[in-house]
């Protein structure tokens, strides 16, 4: 004899009742092969997936009560937007339990992947013409980023791209160990000519007074080497500032 209840299943052995727990089980493996997004994706291809989907098959399976679709909603639903996801730190994952280090690993790792393939196609020597083939460079690199980050483009004397490098010791507070950088990268790479970026982590583009004077000390450091210094670019949110654009390069021989 078999009786169902929403909970359990209940088998009778003679006059002894046994239960046997009802799987629930909510698990992707239950569902039906045509619903489950990995068959979905290799059948229909990636882009006929919802953002839900694709974060379940990153996440690969679900925890404790939740399928990993289950766990993509309520992720999604915390952060909204893979962009915003991208700026988390381990903490802001705390309230999602039994979600280890792995997976949210899996999950930044996966933006960061998709944020470099919208700029590795772009030919390594480009000409730079104008403030904004520099900007479409770097936004999506350097808009979300925490902390401030300093790029530096080397050109030489037709503005083609020879080289990107990252500075890494001082700020922009701290000018003169990355004044004395810079230049020793440019000379290094041979460069004619040099454009300096940098983010404001807050979003706000307005220039400070540190970034204004570090501006002229750059500057004159490049004009006594011979050295042209086209433009100081900062990235906000979405938008930038060009002391170039502005006017405020006009000292220098050649501007972009």
């Amino acid at each position: 004899m078999l009786e169902n209840s929403s909970s359990a299943v209940y088998y009778t052995r003679g006059l002894m009742p046994v239960m046997i727990k009802n799987s629930e089980n909510n698990s992707i493996k239950f569902w039906p092969k045509d619903e489950r997004p990995r068959e979905k994706l290799f059948r229909q291809g990636e882009h006929a997936l919802s953002n839900t989907e694709l974060l379940a098959i990153l996440l690969r399976s679900g925890v404790k009560g939740q399928s990993a679709i289950d766990l993509s909603r309520k992720i999604l639903a915390r952060f909204r937007t893979f962009r915003d996801m991208s700026h988390t730190d381990i903490r802001d994952w705390k309230e999602f339990k039994g979600l280890g280090q792995a997976k949210i690993a899996q999950i930044k790792a996966a933006i960061e992947i998709g944020r470099r393939f919208t700029i590795e196609d772009k030919p390594p020597k480009m000409k730079v013409k104008n403030s904004k083939d520099i900007v479409d460079l770097f936004m999506i690199r350097m808009r979300d980023l925490k902390k401030e980050v300093f790029k530096v483009l080397l050109l030489d004397r037709r503005n083609n791209v020879l080289d990107i490098v990252e500075i890494t010791e001082g700020t922009v507070s701290q000018s003169n160990p990355i004044i004395r950088e810079i230049i020793s990268k440019a000379l290094q790479s041979f460069a004619s000519a040099l454009v300096c970026v940098h983010n404001h982590p807050g979003g706000d583009i307005q220039p400070s007074a540190e970034d204004r004077n570090f501006t002229k000390e750059l500057r004159r450091a490049a004009e006594s080497m011979q050295l042209n210094m086209l433009d100081h670019i900062i990235i906000g949110d979405d938008s930038y500032y060009s002391f170039a654009d502005k006017g405020e390069m006009l000292a220098q021989k050649e501007v972009l």
